[in-house]
């Protein structure tokens, strides 16, 4: 068996990619060529290690030692000074955001060591190409367990037990839904992995497929002997090309291995697995939708019961979980039901992994023990709000969810407190903003990507939030009534109660919650004529201050209307009615003589 010195994991996640981790990579085996050391350090190119925004991110081990915004120039150093010298490169230690002080050391990051992995176990940490990888952290333990000691049944009682629910919405106890399935009768019988994540901001699914696809795999297989199924679809959206090559490799080595295929490690169960590729319309997330483009229809959901467990893809019983879902089940029957029954809260156990994204220092995943507060995963594993600004709300469960406000810092993040304070967990979507962020605009944004996204089956769901984005645009542009709170209020509460499918029903949420929490700010665009948190463009005014102007003229020349003048040396002026509110003098004034009201 192959030793090393060292080993260097690279992010290999979509995030480190776009930023040049594949140079970075490159680089460190050429110069370890060059310095004759590939027998001593291997280099892994992992899955998302979380930390997004401070990619390309490597880690070298034994120490632990975490090095960020690594460049192709920074390589011959690392391997000069930490490998061969042993000394650390202090200048690329991670640096606390709220802190002047370097933290070398990956465990003792706050944004790692207050989070509990259970999906994301493997997750930055493995090869995911390489499935020995995935085998050597007890990878496929759980199910060659299942398949020699347990029956169907078992499988099923043991997950009811777990008390796992479904990560990718509502929350639906996952042994139920398995029991279901199993019960409902038919020879033929399907398993569907729903990989078609398209919430704003939302990222967990697609870093799973990337970095442990192997998770996935084990945990369908266990899902279709506890069924009674012998053929899978993984549907995952045509925008994650990584997830979907990764996945691609892991199926035809998990055929190779003996895990997919006929006779299954000789258990006399065989399965299967292909993967169906989305083209990315966001209602597909939809199950009964999601069906209907498997079967090359045109993705639209159609009315429930009967539900897919019963009637389901081409009419036969059939088992939907999302990633997250799939991925916390071979942990639980390797680690057992009563490790994972103690994390989390009574009704929601385990572990939630949330994007964290929008107004916060660390961006990036994170997965928490259920239950833990919206301040804890803002303020210490996001490391707070940047440049000091005030937190002002946290939309969860990305456009079908609503917007929790600084009373809601201490709440639990739990299925049932999310609901009780009028949003939802949704997929694990967090999306974080400031003082700067205009509810009514972040209303419009959400309530525009659902109604362009609506399939547009169901009145509701087509017309309503057509005429609710109508009247927010309105609000918007300084052109709203105070009447129109309530006609979005009631426009709200009809598409809620009539539209066809989930996600018409919770398209409103987003101006619901944003109505309820910050009515002021609604009143302001309407009475006023203003956005207090100077976004909406057409509500803005610039103005030039005769106290701090100078004269320079350089406003006017950069002024694409020519809406200021003045003379040399005099304060110059805006002429309101021409102005375009382009920000181009506000842009080239350097005198902050400028200003927005």
């Amino acid at each position: 068996m192959e030793t090393f010195r060292f080993q260097v994991l690279i992010c290999g996640g979509a995030g480190c990619i776009s930023s040049g981790c594949k140079a970075v990579l490159t680089k460190f085996r050429s110069e370890l060529k060059a310095h004759n050391l590939e027998d001593e350090v291997n280099v892994v190119e992992t899955g998302c290690i979380g930390t997004c925004d401070l990619g390309p991110v490597i880690v070298i081990y034994p120490e632990g030692v975490f090095y960020q915004k690594v460049s192709v120039d920074d390589v011959k150093e690392i391997i000069e000074e930490h490998i061969i010298k042993g000394k650390l490169v202090e200048r690329l230690h991670y640096q606390h955001p709220a802190f002047n002080e370097k933290v070398p050391l990956y465990n003792d990051i706050e944004f790692f060591k207050r989070q509990k992995r259970i999906a994301l176990r493997n997750v930055g940490l493995i090869d995911p190409q390489v499935i020995e990888e995935y085998i050597a952290k007890g990878g496929y333990s759980s199910l060659g367990k299942i398949l020699s000691k347990y029956t169907p049944e078992q499988v099923i009682e043991e997950l009811k037990k777990s008390g796992l629910r479904g990560r990718g919405g509502a929350g639906f106890p996952t042994g139920l839904k398995w029991e279901f399935a199993r019960k409902a009768p038919g020879d033929i019988k399907y398993v569907v992995c729903n990989a078609d994540e398209g919430d704003p901001g939302a990222f967990m699914d697609r870093s799973v497929l990337e970095g442990d696809p192997h998770s996935v795999i084990e945990a369908m297989t266990i899902g279709a002997y506890a069924i009674g199924a012998h053929q899978g679809y993984v549907y995952v959206r045509a925008e994650y090309p990584l997830a979907v090559e990764r996945l691609s490799l892991a199926i035809e080595k998990a055929r190779e291995f003996g895990m997919l295929g006929d006779n299954i490690l000789a258990s006399g169960f065989s399965f299967d697995l292909e993967i169906r590729v989305g083209a990315g319309a966001f209602v597909c997330g939809e199950e009964t939708a999601l069906i209907a483009s498997i079967e090359g229809k045109r993705g639209e959901p159609r009315p429930k019961p009967p539900f897919p467990a019963v009637h389901g893809l081409w009419g036969k019983p059939t088992l939907i979980n999302n990633v997250e879902t799939f991925a916390n089940i071979p942990a639980i029957f390797q680690k057992g039901i009563e490790w994972f029954t103690k994390i989390g809260t009574e009704k929601s156990k385990g572990t939630k992994v949330f994007a964290l994204a929008g107004k916060v220092h660390n961006t990036g995943l994170v997965e928490v023990p259920m239950g833990t507060t919206l301040r804890e995963i803002i303020f210490d594993l996001g490391g707070g709000i940047p440049k000091g600004k005030r937190f002002k709300a946290a939309q969860t469960g990305g456009p079908s969810g609503g917007c929790l406000t600084e009373k809601d810092l201490d709440l639990p993040m739990d299925y049932e407190s999310l609901i009780a304070a009028g949003s939802m967990m949704g997929s694990g979507g967090l999306i974080v903003m400031d003082e700067d962020n205009c509810m009514v605009d972040v209303a419009r944004f959400f309530l525009e990507f659902t109604q362009d996204e609506s399939c547009g089956k169901c009145t509701p769901c087509r017309i309503g939030t057509k005429r609710m984005l109508e009247i927010l645009t309105r609000i918007t542009r300084g052109e709203g009534k105070e009447e129109d709170i309530d006609l979005l209020e009631e426009l709200a509460n009809s598409i809620k109660s009539t539209a066809l499918c989930g996600l018409g029903q919770s398209a409103p949420n987003p101006v619901l919650s944003t109505i309820k929490n910050f009515r002021d700010e609604y009143l302001a665009h309407i009475r006023d004529k203003e956005c207090p948190a100077k976004v909406c463009q057409a509500l803005l005014k610039y103005n030039i201050s005769s106290e701090a102007c100078k004269g320079c003229g350089l406003c006017a020349r950069n002024c694409p209307e020519k809406a200021i003048s003045g003379e040399a040396k005099k304060p110059y002026k805006i002429d309101q009615s021409l102005c375009v509110k382009c920000g181009k003098c506000l842009e080239k004034c350097p005198f902050n003589a400028i200003y927005l009201k």
